[in-house]
């Protein structure tokens, strides 16, 4: 298995994945609309305490659902507490992931991986396990922080993802981010 150089984020350090100048610089809304829609199924990996998960389930509407998914039980508790009593909490479901096991079967039309494809260990087993989760025509949504994530690491992991049958589809303008859009080869 191949060596991880990235700790995963502490939940100590959860506020700053929330705050207020992240969300003027990275609107969620701006960054999900063109690819969540009324409707769909959306996985957020990685999802922290919710940045994108909550908007995703605003967008998905009624009609669809968002499943949070993260390795630390304590960043899902920050979400649950978050969404508490909302219409939110009935769209949204918490799933608790292990090392290197999604732990989602169900398909789902959007992948999102927002800052957190550099901390699995295996990348080529990840990329392998979404595809096996995406809907025909679904869409896998990378973005890795730059300050974090260089170039060639990036790039390296976009080869993976090519060598595990995805394809770019997009590759969307994030500041201080550096993102792409893959479907697979099924769709």
């Amino acid at each position: 298995m191949a060596i991880n150089k990235h700790e995963v984020f502490s939940i100590k350090k959860a506020r700053r994945l929330t705050r207020w100048v992240r969300r003027i610089l990275q609107n969620p809304n701006k960054i999900l609309r063109p690819y969540v829609r009324s409707g769909m199924n959306v996985l957020d990996f990685g999802c922290g305490p919710g940045f994108f998960t909550i908007e995703a389930a605003k967008l998905a509407g009624e009609e669809g659902r968002v499943i949070a998914v993260d390795l630390q039980q304590g960043m899902l508790d920050l979400l649950a507490d978050k969404i508490k009593g909302s219409e939110l909490e009935k769209r949204i479901i918490l799933r608790k992931c292990e090392d290197n096991k999604i732990g989602v079967t169900e398909g789902v039309d959007v992948f999102l991986a927002i800052h957190v494809v550099h901390e699995v260990p295996d990348k080529a087993l990840f990329f392998m396990a979404v595809k096996n989760i995406l809907k025909p025509k679904g869409i896998f949504y990378v973005s890795e922080p730059k300050g974090r994530v260089d170039k060639a690491e990036f790039e390296e992991m976009i080869m993976i993802a090519k060598k595990n049958g995805f394809k770019i589809k997009d590759q969307p303008k994030i500041y201080l981010d550096r993102a792409i859009v893959l479907s697979h080869d099924g769709a």
